[in-house]
C-alpha cells in the first residue's frame, strides 16, 4: 500500500488528467489532419502513420527495456501526440526510414532522455524535426504540390511562400512576392500550387482547433495571440519599411506559423506557467521567428524560435511566479 499524502487545506479538486488534455488536443488536430489526407492524399497518411507508430514504439520500448519500468505510459497519448505533431512538420514524401530516425530523436531525446513526459525541456516533437532539418536537409526541404493524392515517393514538388518571401530578400526584387497566393487560398490551403509541410497547408484548420481547445480549456490564449500579434506587428512595420518584405497576413498564414503558435508553442511542459510569463514568452517567440524567417540560413523560423524559448521556459518562471494563495503583496 502506497503512502497517503496529508496536506494543509485548502484543496481544490480539478478535472483535468494527463489523459484528458492529450486526447483534447489530438481532437484538435483532426480538422487539420483531414485536411492534410484531402490534399496529400496516400503521402500524408504513410508519414503520420509511421510517425504516430514509431512514436509509440520507442517509447514503449524505452521504458520497457532501458528504464525498466513496470507501468507503461503509451496509453496517455503523449506519444501519439508526438508522432503527429512529428509528422505535420514533415514533407509528405519524406522516406519512412527518416521518419523512424526523427521519430527515435524525438522520444528518445527530446523526451526520455529528461525522464518522460512532465521532465522534458525541449518540445519532443520538433527535436525531431531539428535533428531532421540538420542531417537531411534536402530531404526535409523539398515539399510536395498539394493535389497528388497517390503519388508519394515520386510527388511533384514546389515552392513554399516561405521559399518566394527569402528569395525577395534575398534578391531585393519585390515583385517575385508577385508569385504568393492570395491570403484567401493561403488560409484554405487551396491554391494549386501550394507546397509545404502537411499540418500548415491549411490555415483554417488549425484555427479550428484553436477554438476547440479554448473552448475546452485545454490552453489558454496568452501563448498563440501574443505570438500572432507580435509577428504581425513586427512584420507590418518591415512591410512599410521595405516592399521586399510580405505583407504581415500573408507572413501569419504562411508556413508553420499557425502550427507552431497554436499546437506547438502551448505545450504544457516546456512552456511558462503564469499568463504574464506566457505572453513575455509567445512575444520572443514571435520576435525570433520573424528574425530568423528574413536573415536566417532557412526560410522558416517557427521551430528554431520556440526550441529557443523552451530554454529560456525555467527563467521565465523563476521571473513571474504565480501569486501563492492567500498571499498577501508587500508594502512598498
Amino acid at each position: 500500500m502506497g503512502k497517503l499524502i496529508v496536506s494543509l487545506s485548502p484543496h481544490a479538486h480539478g478535472t483535468d488528467t494527463v489523459e484528458r488534455n492529450m486526447y483534447g488536443v489530438i481532437i484538435a488536430l483532426l480538422p487539420a489532419l483531414l485536411v492534410s489526407f484531402w490534399y496529400f492524399g496516400i503521402g500524408s497518411a504513410i508519414v503520420c502513420a509511421t510517425s504516430v507508430a514509431a512514436c509509440v514504439l520507442f517509447e514503449w520500448a524505452i521504458n520497457k527495456f532501458m528504464l525498466k519500468n513496470e507501468r507503461t505510459t503509451i496509453c496517455d497519448g503523449s506519444a501519439v501526440l508526438t508522432g503527429l505533431l512529428l509528422g505535420f512538420n514533415l514533407p509528405s514524401n519524406l522516406p519512412i526510414w527518416i521518419i523512424i530516425i526523427g521519430a527515435l530523436f524525438a522520444i528518445g531525446v527530446g523526451k526520455m532522455t529528461f525522464g518522460g513526459l512532465g521532465n522534458n525541456l525541449f518540445n519532443p516533437a520538433l527535436v525531431g524535426r531539428a535533428a531532421l532539418l540538420v542531417a537531411f536537409p534536402a530531404q526535409m526541404t523539398t515539399w510536395p504540390k498539394v493535389g497528388q493524392l497517390t503519388s508519394y515517393l515520386d510527388a511533384e514538388t514546389g515552392a513554399t511562400p516561405l521559399s518566394i518571401m527569402k528569395y525577395a530578400i534575398k534578391s531585393g526584387d519585390a515583385s517575385v512576392l508577385d508569385q504568393l497566393p492570395d491570403s484567401m487560398a493561403l488560409f484554405l490551403g487551396n491554391h494549386p500550387d501550394g507546397a509545404g509541410a502537411m499540418g500548415e497547408i491549411c490555415a483554417l484548420a488549425l484555427l479550428l482547433g484553436l477554438v476547440y481547445m479554448l473552448w475546452k480549456k485545454i490552453i489558454t490564449w496568452h501563448i498563440p495571440v501574443s505570438i500572432l500579434a507580435t509577428v504581425f506587428v513586427f512584420a507590418g512595420l518591415l512591410h512599410l519599411a521595405s516592399p521586399v518584405y510580405a505583407d504581415p497576413l500573408s507572413v501569419i498564414l504562411s508556413g508553420g506559423m499557425m502550427l507552431g503558435a497554436i499546437f506547438m508553442a502551448t505545450d504544457y511542459v516546456t512552456s511558462p506557467m503564469t499568463p504574464k510569463g506566457q505572453i513575455i514568452y509567445g512575444v520572443a517567440i514571435g520576435f525570433l521567428t520573424v528574425i530568423i524567417r528574413n536573415w536566417g540560413a532557412y526560410p522558416e523560423g517557427m521551430s528554431f524560435a520556440i526550441l529557443i524559448m523552451n530554454a529560456f521556459t525555467p527563467l521565465i518562471n523563476n521571473y513571474v511566479k504565480p501569486k501563492r494563495f492567500g498571499e498577501v503583496p508587500e508594502k512598498k
